[in-house]
């Protein structure tokens, strides 16, 4: 099997895969991902094309050696922003998401400082504040869902980070409306890139519902051009402004682009992830001791270890994509420019040759080294990975020590949640449900 750097090719074949009409596919693949591919993968082998709307030939990689190189290969070649192309009509033609080459530098040099040193390291106090704030009002010896409460939370957290403040009656409703952006299915996906879909009910709806998130926040940047004090806030928005003074600067539609991306993609992934770890611990005694005792001593490094243990068991995200520019050849087969290719998060996560034992949650292989390099990528990787990665196992970690400080876990129910497809992530069915008993130390 090739796994060597993709290069140009005329002779291989295509790679194998369903032939399945192109809806049944999308359906299949949007809703049950994680059971279908381990399936194809068995049948197809480690590179397997699949066709899923919006008019995408896909290519799904799940071996390790083919992701190191896609992850390596030139970024003209492999365009992680038009890979991105079904977040486009929410997050908007100039994110950081969406965007490719020097458009996309440009976008992530600007952002990339509110989200490193000092700037990061500032946030703790926050991030601690708030979740303090959240957990006193959990009900004691009840089951609740805690990935609402996870969401509601790390959406309080990142209006900090992008607005500085998160008080008025417009963020309110930004609250209120940003839920419902996120909060949809793989039919709603359909209508976000069918003009004549949008006419109607659900989908007429959704749309309603996302041009009034675009007044709000264009509402908010027109406010904040007016301050005064623009130098001496810390606030994503307000430093945007700040470099839009220049000639190299912001016009609003760009901010607006950024400002919703941050707002989405900041605060899903985090809770999500956070909702496992707690549903994953209150079954398990041993961590959850483990866990507790770490939050008690100051010990971060295991409570990282529970995080990225729960987003290797957990993939919020399946898998990341690059669409290609250019024909490559990878494993022995012929993929032309035009395809996207999709290296697996979820397949490699469960592979047992990199994660022995790969179903069981184990936080210690994440001690002492970690998995090997190229095995854990819930972040993506080369130079499109997840600018906010730093952000998101700080503040997941934050929080879990403040619970776990104050509160024993136990489960809400009786089996073990599997994973439901919501947008473009998957969530706990049932929302992680758990309950808390104060803890008699406190």
């Amino acid at each position: 099997m090739t796994t060597s750097a993709p290069s140009r090719t005329t002779t291989a074949p295509l790679p194998p895969g369903p032939r399945a009409p192109m809806a049944v596919q999308t359906w299949l693949f949007g809703n049950y991902r994680q059971r279908l591919m381990p399936l194809l993968r068995r049948r197809y082998g480690d590179v397997i094309r699949l066709w899923l709307y919006p008019d995408r030939h896909v290519v799904q990689l799940a071996d390790v050696e083919h992701i190191r190189a896609v992850f390596a290969g030139p970024a003209k070649v492999f365009h992680a922003g038009e890979g991105n192309l079904v977040l486009k009509p929410v997050m908007g033609e100039h994110s950081v998401l969406i965007t490719d080459e020097d458009v996309h530098l440009r976008a992530r040099k600007l952002l990339m400082p509110a989200f490193h040193g000092a700037p990061l390291r500032g946030y703790r106090d926050m991030i601690t504040e708030l979740t303090e704030q959240e957990v006193s009002r959990w009900p004691a010896g009840r089951v609740f869902r805690s990935h609402e409460r996870m969401r509601v939370l790390t959406l309080e957290i990142i209006l900090r980070v992008v607005f500085g403040v998160a008080e008025g009656p417009r963020l309110d409703e930004l609250r209120q409306r940003l839920a419902r952006v996120v909060d949809v299915g793989i039919l709603d996906l359909f209508g976000w890139h069918n003009e004549k879909l949008r006419r109607y009910g659900p989908w007429r709806r959704a749309a309603d519902n996302q041009l009034r998130v675009d007044q709000l926040v264009y509402a908010e940047i027109a406010e904040r051009r007016r301050a005064d004090d623009l130098a001496d806030r810390t606030d994503v928005l307000s430093r945007l402004l700040s470099v839009s003074a220049d000639a190299d600067g912001l016009t609003d539609a760009e901010l607006r682009d950024q400002l919703v991306t941050l707002l989405l993609a900041g605060h899903e992934t985090t809770a999500t992830t956070l909702a496992w770890s707690f549903h994953e611990l209150a079954r398990d005694p041993r961590r959850l001791a483990a866990a507790t005792e770490a939050a008690d001593a100051g010990d971060e490094k295991y409570l990282e270890a529970v995080v990225k243990e729960a987003m290797r068991l957990h993939p919020v995200i399946s898998e990341v994509s690059r669409k290609l520019t250019e024909d490559i050849e990878i494993g022995g087969y012929r993929i032309p420019a035009g395809f996207t290719v999709m290296p697996s998060i979820a397949m490699v996560h469960f592979d047992d040759e990199r994660h022995p034992d790969p179903q069981r949650f184990r936080p210690e292989r994440f001690l002492d080294g970690g998995p090997d390099t190229g095995s854990w990528f819930p972040f993506g990787g080369g130079v499109r990975r997840c600018l906010g990665a730093g952000f998101s196992l700080l503040e997941a970690t934050i929080v879990l020590r403040a619970v776990l400080s104050r509160y024993h876990l136990s489960p809400g129910r009786h089996r073990p949640e599997r994973g439901r497809a919501r947008n473009i992530t998957t969530v706990p069915a049932h929302g992680a449900r758990i309950s808390v008993t104060p803890r008699e130390n406190r």
